[in-house]
């Protein structure tokens, strides 16, 4: 089974795409991983577009067969609207291509991955790693953060 995982933004979108062997003790590997970088030049209705054009490629390049999102948690700055905004068009973008989701607040990632809610990056990251038989850490930080995202969606399945 292939997993999409995607760390919403809207300058930047991490995703990761795993494959894992769906029999008990099966191993998961990573395909790819990265960020969608939108440009900070255009409007907000451009990078939106932009979003969905390079989610729509790589959904066609890898063919997940479930897609595991980050839930957005509610800060307080001026970019809340237009990472919900970025969000909408990603969970729009993956029903059109019929891709089941399956969203988890930052605190369940953390759990699922690191055995309680509050644990800190670091710990988050390392067992990533390990799960992914990894010897260096996935870069950037929001790559490695939707690596997160889509194992907790192969671990919580």
């Amino acid at each position: 089974m292939r997993i999409l995982g995607i760390d919403p933004g809207l300058a930047r979108v991490g995703y990761g795409v795993i494959e894992v062997e769906a029999r008990p003790g099966g191993a998961q590997r990573l395909l790819d991983c990265g960020i969608i970088r939108t440009d900070p030049g255009r409007s907000e209705g451009e990078r939106m577009v932009e979003i969905a054009r390079d989610l729509r490629q790589l959904i066609r390049i890898w063919r997940p067969q479930l897609a595991a999102v980050e839930k957005f948690f509610f800060y307080r700055s001026s970019t809340t609207i237009a990472v919900v905004q970025a969000r909408g068009v990603l969970m729009m973008t993956l029903a059109r291509f019929r891709i089941p989701v399956v969203e988890y607040p930052p605190m369940q990632i953390k759990l699922a991955l690191a055995g309680h809610g509050h644990a800190d990056k670091e710990a988050v990251l390392e067992a990533v790693m390990r799960e992914l038989d990894l010897e260096h850490p996935p870069r950037p930080d929001d790559a490695a953060d939707a690596l997160a995202v889509a194992l907790t969606g192969w671990f919580q399945r």
